[in-house]
């Protein structure tokens, strides 16, 4: 907790370790030999961040960068947190999130929404995953914005990149809204999103899959925007204690912050929640086909 504790205070290691009359590479050491969980997440989320942050950055790139930041690794040792985390696919044409997995043997369907443009709520619906570093481990947030107002309308958090943790936030998005006729969910082209389970619900509550074109991050580039908002806010920085203490947090900034005080200059400068409440007639009782279903 060392290392976490000096980052939150704002200290950077590299001041920290002149101080302390230590090298950065002797620092990484200790801190392997004394808190090998500790370290192997932290190394593991920089490891992901210079692999998204440049796609061109290969293992023999992210090593050297590593080590001249002071950690004490290995080319092997680089290979092999990104084969753990999906990372190999991020270099060359394309560009994958290490919370896609696109190579399935699912429908991957075309995407009606590259040219839609939003007029009212339960029109257009995005989602995406991205992942929630805790101390020692790695968790996951699926979430599922209405496309008119920004509001998140579900979401969930779990250890897992299960299918049922896209499904749950879906779940959740159906509780509460109304299915529009011609209602579009937009996502990327990952597992969670193309398997049988997730495209048999949806086409059960009567709305049509869409999904990114390959390689084409921007093509969902409105759930992109929140993650990155989301991270900048409320993640980082953050040291969640674990699983429940992250989604105690998230959900309350998800909730009560995004939804309710955030506001968006897209919405003439309100919260997605006012936005949509100055709409005239836009919100609806849940879909009767959902609420069965969710029953």
């Amino acid at each position: 907790m060392i290392h976490a504790q000096v980052q939150q205070r704002g200290y950077e290691i590299e001041r920290m370790c002149a101080l302390g009359g230590v090298s950065r590479a002797g620092y990484y050491r200790y801190w392997q030999a004394s808190a090998p969980r500790h370290e192997e997440t932290a190394l593991r989320d920089e490891v992901q961040r210079l692999s998204l942050g440049n796609r061109h950055n290969g293992y023999r790139v992210i090593t050297v960068l590593l080590q001249r930041a002071g950690w004490a690794v290995n080319h092997k040792r680089v290979q092999r947190l990104r084969r753990e985390d999906n990372l190999l696919c991020v270099t060359g044409k394309t560009f994958r999130p290490a919370t896609t997995n696109s190579d399935h043997r699912f429908t991957v369907h075309a995407n009606l929404a590259r040219r839609m443009v939003a007029t009212t709520v339960n029109q257009l619906w995005v989602a995406d995953i991205t992942y929630v570093r805790l101390s020692e481990e790695f968790v996951y947030l699926a979430v599922v914005l209405d496309a008119f107002s920004r509001k998140v309308i579900g979401w969930c958090m779990a250890a897992h990149l299960q299918a049922s943790l896209a499904l749950d936030a879906l779940e959740m998005a159906l509780r509460t809204r109304e299915v529009m006729p011609g209602l579009v969910h937009h996502s990327d082209r990952g597992v969670k999103y193309a398997c049988g389970d997730y495209v048999r619900r949806l086409q059960l509550a009567g709305i049509q899959p869409s999904m990114s074109r390959p390689g084409c991050p921007w093509d969902n580039a409105m759930a992109e925007s929140f993650m990155r908002t989301l991270k900048r806010e409320e993640v980082d920085g953050r040291v969640y204690r674990n699983l429940a203490d992250a989604q105690a947090s998230i959900g309350g900034f998800l909730e009560e912050v995004y939804n309710r005080q955030r506001l968006h200059s897209a919405l003439a400068y309100q919260a997605p929640e006012a936005y949509e409440a100055s709409q005239p007639l836009l919100l609806h009782s849940p879909h009767p086909a959902n609420a069965a279903a969710a029953a």
